[in-house]
């Protein structure tokens, strides 16, 4: 079995590494990594890659940059190339990302059948980007691995014929186990930064409803000055993030408690997050990994797919529309907890995944 997988942003690099893994213990599975380029900076590709174990994909396409349409046009393009020269038997995509829709995209018009990891997440949010690509792949997938019970719930009530749908935990909690234990509160960036165990707030923005939005980012960044006179605040800051902030002005008279960094390779984000006293993000993974190493956490956002840390308590969602209202989240969260519940599976996603595959691929 040929399995092709596409991948080109940093969580994919994250949830695609222990999958690769039970690939490579397999005799008679084979891998090729297509790396789209989506993020091409070498703090948020090749450093994820050399951390997580990862070999140096088979193809670098090196797309970046420019609009939603023109981006997933030349994915498009250049991954139909690589699928006609491999001929793989299955195409495996991850998460929501416009490399997961035109990695699916290009398999599906070449009938080869598509596997979609993280499947069936929703946010009912139309406006979002990773919404429509999300359910644009969900539609085209074969099998559509789903991280939470509710998740499956979605795709059933959108029609998907059950057999497609097959609930295997999240794969990111598989990452967590096995990454989690080899970092420690010593050394490494919290080192770097003069930093104690959960002495600081992490934070990380990047979602476009955020970032081109001059009001939602001027209410985060005034939130961030005010709360950092509380905690320091360390923001690793994506390079799209960090350009809007400069061309808006918003990078002067930074107060000292608010430490923009630039962003910061997979084990010293994991020491970040493991021992913060509170995480505030409007990444999906990032939720999730506060949860695996229960941390509260405050999203900046209208709404999450990870609604099960909400109703949980490990979550809370707050509209970045107010400096106050963010502020005042972040210090209500701080020393929380949430109830104890499991709702990502064993920690084996990535063994189900690639079972059910070579099961349904022998047939």
């Amino acid at each position: 079995m040929k399995v092709l997988t596409v991948i080109g942003a940093r969580p994919q690099f994250i949830k695609a590494s222990v999958v690769s893994h039970v690939i490579s213990m397999l005799p008679g599975v084979d891998e090729v990594v297509v790396h789209t380029g989506q993020h091409f900076d070498s703090n948020m590709s090749d450093v994820f890659f050399k951390e997580l174990g990862m070999s140096t994909p088979a193809y670098q396409l090196d797309i970046h940059g420019g609009g939603h349409g023109d981006m997933t046009g030349r994915m498009l393009i250049e991954i139909e190339k690589v699928l006609l020269q491999e001929r793989p038997d299955v195409v495996l995509v991850y998460g929501d990302t416009n490399s997961t829709l035109a990695g699916a995209l290009a398999a599906v018009k070449l009938h080869i059948p598509v596997a979609h990891v993280e499947a069936g997440l929703r946010s009912f949010n139309m406006v979002m980007p990773e919404e429509v690509n999300r359910i644009l792949t969900d539609r085209v997938s074969r099998w559509m691995f789903t991280p939470t019970i509710t998740a499956a719930e979605h795709l059933k009530s959108e029609g998907v014929d059950a057999a497609s749908i097959i609930p295997v935990g999240d794969v990111m909690y598989d990452v967590a186990k096995f990454h989690g234990k080899r970092v420690d509160a010593s050394g490494r960036i919290l080192a770097k930064l003069g930093l104690e165990e959960a002495s600081y707030v992490l934070a990380t923005v990047h979602r476009a409803e955020n970032t081109d939005d001059p009001a939602r980012l001027a209410a985060i960044v005034e939130a961030f000055r005010d709360l950092s006179t509380d905690l320091p605040i360390v923001w690793p800051v994506h390079p799209r993030t960090k350009a809007v902030l400069q061309e808006r002005g918003q990078l002067d008279e930074m107060p000292a408690g608010l430490h923009l960094i630039d962003p910061v390779g997979y084990l010293d984000m994991v020491q970040l997050e493991k021992y913060a006293a509170l995480i505030a993000t409007d990444s999906g993974g990032v939720q999730k990994e506060a949860f695996f190493y229960s941390v509260p956490c405050v999203t900046l956002r209208d709404e999450t797919e990870w609604v099960e840390l909400v109703e949980s308590g490990w979550n809370r969602l707050v509209s970045p529309t107010s400096a106050q209202e963010v502020a005042s989240a972040v210090r209500q969260a701080l020393g929380s907890k949430g109830e104890a519940v499991e709702p990502y599976g064993e920690g084996n996603a990535a063994e189900l995944i690639i079972q059910r595959l070579i099961k349904d691929l022998a047939e």
